[in-house]
């Protein structure tokens, strides 16, 4: 699972990347393609880098102390 999220994480972030160096919007020919909004790439990169937190950190750790004598 967390494999996963890593793959995604990282298609994620070459999407902004490509987004970010100007790659929005292209033309071949006379048909346009338009890549997803760059506010919700980075809204799902946050979603994903939670995730994988949470799933390589769990956030509840158990002590097992001794018993008082």
């Amino acid at each position: 699972m967390t494999a996963e999220y890593r793959v995604r994480r990282e298609s994620l972030m070459k999407a902004i990347k490509k987004i970010e160096n100007g790659a929005q919007e292209y033309r071949i020919g006379n048909r346009t393609v338009c890549r997803a909004d760059l506010a919700s790439l980075y809204a799902e990169l946050e979603r994903v880098e939670v995730k994988l937190s949470q799933l390589e950190r769990p956030s509840i750790t158990a002590a097992v102390l001794p018993r008082r004598r």
